[in-house]
C-alpha cells in the first residue's frame, strides 16, 4: 500500500494555506515581516527535489515560477529568494520569499532570524485574498 501524503506538523503549525496547485499546497508562512509562501508537494515521503519524478520535477518548477509572479504581484520586492532546506523539517518543502532591502532580515537570511510577527487576522485574510485573486486571474484552470 502507498503511504498518503501529510503535511508535516511544523509546517502546518507555522503557516496557513492560501491555495491548491495542480502539484503543491501553498501556504504562507504566518510570519507579517516577510512575503514568505511554502509550496509543499502532495508526495509521500519525499523528502528531496530528486526524490521527485521527472514530470514532478518540471510541475514544481512551473509552480515555483507562479508563486513568484504571485508574490511580485501582491508584495513587491527587491529580491526574490527561493530554497529548499529541509533541516529541520525532512519533508520537501520549498521557500519563496519576496525581500526588500532593509526588511528585518537584510541582507542576511530569514530563516532563524529574530522572532516571528504572526499576521493579525484582518492582515493574513487580505494577503491571502490577493494572493488568490492572482493565481485565479492569472491562471483560470486553477481549483
Amino acid at each position: 500500500m502507498t503511504a498518503e501524503f501529510a503535511l508535516d506538523a511544523r509546517l502546518a503549525a507555522d503557516s496557513v494555506p492560501v491555495i491548491l496547485l495542480p502539484l503543491c499546497q501553498v501556504r504562507l508562512m504566518n510570519d507579517a515581516r516577510f512575503a514568505w509562501l511554502l509550496l509543499v508537494p502532495r508526495r509521500a515521503g519525499m523528502s528531496e527535489l530528486h526524490d521527485l519524478n521527472e514530470a514532478d520535477q518540471e510541475q514544481l518548477w512551473r509552480e515555483i515560477h507562479s508563486a513568484t509572479q504571485a508574490l511580485r504581484a501582491v508584495a513587491p520586492c527587491d529580491k526574490l529568494n527561493i530554497g529548499a532546506l529541509g533541516n529541520i523539517v525532512r519533508q520537501l518543502h520549498v521557500h519563496v520569499v519576496a525581500r526588500v532591502v532593509g526588511d528585518a532580515a537584510w541582507p542576511g537570511p530569514v530563516w532563524g532570524s529574530g522572532v516571528a510577527q504572526p499576521y493579525d487576522a484582518p492582515e493574513q485574510e487580505q494577503r491571502i485574498y490577493a494572493l488568490r485573486e492572482h493565481w485565479c486571474t492569472a491562471d483560470r484552470h486553477v481549483p
